[in-house]
């Protein structure tokens, strides 16, 4: 099987578990009669946050990446190398900007380190049982894993810094 072969399997297969299992609420029907409330207005706030927006930078994660220093200014031609990279792999599950099968890197290195986000990439199973915070992200994200691409080291560190493009 090709590796396009598989990756519309695994996209489809994730598109079927994720829409099974919801019961719709039924229809009550039509009443001229004032329903009455029993909610109330609370002055208390829901503080959940979802493991997607959670801030963390204190994390590194789980592999091979231990330590990374980013330079404070982008570079374009690595970025660019990186946008390649993320259109090619990981726009199955992943939009720039916003939410899909996957969360959205928009903003990412407000909330995570770059050592997290490597591993994250290089390492996605590893990461998903021994990393609570992307056991939350599996979670949060219907059970649906990251996909294992077998980006290398050069590679991923290019989708970062695409990912440190992304306004």
């Amino acid at each position: 099987m090709t590796t396009i072969q598989k990756l519309i399997t695994l996209f489809f297969t994730i598109l079927l578990i994720s829409c099974g299992g919801k019961k719709e609420k039924e229809n009550e029907g039509f009443s001229y009669e004032k329903k009455t409330t029993t909610e109330t207005n609370s002055a208390v706030k829901n503080t959940n946050v979802t493991a997607s927006l959670k801030v963390d930078l204190t994390n590194k994660g789980v592999g091979p990446v231990s330590s990374l220093e980013l330079p404070a200014e982008i570079n374009a031609e690595m970025a660019a190398h990186g946008s390649e990279v993320f259109t090619k792999m990981c726009t199955a599950c992943h939009r720039p900007t916003k939410k899909f099968i996957g969360p959205a890197p928009l903003g990412i290195l407000e909330r995570r380190t770059p050592e997290w986000i490597m591993n994250m990439i290089l390492n996605p199973e590893n990461m998903i049982q021994n990393d609570p915070l992307a056991k939350e992200l599996l979670t949060e994200f219907n059970n649906a894993p990251m996909a294992n691409q077998n980006l290398t080291m050069e590679e991923a560190r290019a989708v970062l810094e695409y990912f440190r493009t992304l306004k």
